[in-house]
């Protein structure tokens, strides 16, 4: 099935006026923002409303999951409760977090058994634009729905600018408009770019209708998706203003069209007159209606606070840097031979065969106790990683963001701070950053097949 013959009908699914946004539970103390939410299976309409709803695994029962809003300097407070026949965790993508609460499996806590609860508490050190996923079997789990929005607002945010979260995804649906579920664990995705999907949603609807009212509008988008590489831009091809990447603020430049990773986010700013603009995808070559921006009749708001352009951090020098060597393999026309796995070193004919492990770091395939490095607290260190293989891998580490001279807005090359980097077939890139947050830490693409095949291996700040 192609995705361009699902997604050319026209089918809109009516308006959309605003994410849904979890409800706040009293607060325990000063400073302390709570909420609960459930992870149980649902059914959602991502196709026509003529026909049957999508069977999920949703947060809260919508797909993206509630909107979590929080101020920076606050506490987040989360009471989960796994109502699925599967164990999960919840990994809070970009958040410089305490690494008892990221969220890995079998590294940081425990799988949360069916029918249990887990509570995640955490200060909120940066504000921006994050994301909160399934972080076990991900490759399944987000393919099912397993994810949510995360904003984080600076204390004296005013509210005169418009501010529309969007989050996208591509979902692999068969003919009854239910997850092609034949296809989980598919060799074929995972030695090539991953599970790609032939049906776009923005937050949870087909090309929904936007609400905007004419002015300055932030645009946060996210791609949820498991290994598509998004593309958007307005068909009107008025340029966009990146004011933020990966939540952190950065100095402003202006596209036309802006390619996200899966779990990559960017902040647009964008200004909006009444009537009709359509934000189009065109990552298959083709323009797919994403969303219609609908001017609204209220053209009048507030003045808002400036929008902060200085990242989190300055660029740290690397004179004496920790320099990490990752040579990246494997995949399909790839030249990897064999990999270590386990003690054993195999040809990658059995290790596809027997285990399902298709990549690797360094001639070892990634896992958890794949350690790539052990830092001391407060080392600047440079991931050195080269990608020898024939795909597009986005390269994620958590707790920390890194600096590096990107590639994904010209080749012209940007410095930018970001947590997940796109890295292009046969490019070596230094993802430098300061190892200022202690525990182990995963460093894995998130195209979630690759991850699970092997592409992955963990540092260690001490």
């Amino acid at each position: 099935m192609k995705r361009r013959s699902f997604i050319s009908a026209g089918i809109h699914a009516g308006a959309m006026t605003a994410m849904i946004s979890a409800l706040p539970l009293p607060t325990l103390a000063a400073g302390v923002r709570r909420y609960a939410i459930t992870a149980a299976p649902a059914a959602q309409h991502l196709g026509p409303p003529d026909r049957p709803a999508t069977s999920l695994w949703l947060y809260g029962g919508t797909s993206p999951g509630p909107l979590i809003e929080a101020w920076r300097g606050e506490e987040l407070e989360v009471e989960f409760l796994n109502n699925l026949d599967v164990p999960t965790t919840m990994h809070w993508h970009g958040i410089r977090n305490l690494n008892a609460m990221d969220g890995v499996p079998d590294l940081t806590q425990a799988a949360i058994e069916p029918g249990a609860r887990f509570t995640y508490r955490f200060p909120l050190k940066d504000a921006g634009s994050f994301w909160y996923h399934a972080h076990n079997k991900g490759w399944e789990q987000l393919a099912r729905g397993l994810y949510g929005a995360l904003i984080v607002r600076e204390p004296d945010e005013a509210s005169g600018l418009q501010d529309i979260t969007l989050v996208a995804d591509d979902w692999r649906l068969d003919e009854d408009y239910q997850l092609h579920e034949d296809s989980f664990g598919s060799l074929m995705d995972w030695s090539h770019q991953g599970r790609l999907g032939n049906w776009l949603t923005v937050n949870g609807a087909t090309d929904p209708e936007i609400p905007v009212a004419s002015g300055p509008v932030r645009l946060r988008l996210i791609n949820a998706a498991n290994a598509r590489t998004l593309a958007f831009r307005l068909a009107s091809g008025a340029p966009m203003r990146i004011v933020a990447l990966d939540g952190s603020p950065c100095a402003a430049f202006e596209v036309e069209t802006v390619r996200l990773a899966p779990a990559q986010r960017v902040d647009l700013l964008a200004s909006f007159d009444e009537g009709l603009t359509i934000l189009e995808e065109i990552s298959t070559g083709d323009a797919i209606g994403a969303a219609r921006l609908v001017g609204a009749s209220q053209t009048t708001l507030a003045a808002g606070r400036t929008i902060e352009n200085r990242p989190w951090y300055d660029r740290p020098d690397t004179a004496g840097a920790h320099v990490i060597d990752i040579h990246m393999q494997g995949g399909a026309m790839g030249n990897l031979e064999s990999a270590l796995f386990e003690g054993e070193t195999m040809p990658l004919r059995e290790l596809a065969r027997e285990h399902s492990k298709l990549w690797a770091f360094n001639g070892i395939v990634g896992g958890y106790d794949h350690r790539l490095a052990d830092l001391a607290l407060g080392d600047v260190a440079v991931l050195r990683v080269r990608n020898d293989t024939r795909w597009e891998h986005a390269m994620h580490l958590h707790g920390h963001h890194f600096w590096v001279n990107s590639r994904e807005f010209g080749e012209a090359g940007r410095d930018v701070l970001r947590d997940t980097y796109l890295m292009a077939p046969g490019e070596t890139a230094d993802l430098v950053f300061i190892a200022d947050n202690p525990g182990l830490w995963l460093f894995h693409c998130h195209m979630m097949e690759h991850h699970a095949a092997g592409m992955g291996g963990v540092i260690s700040i001490s």
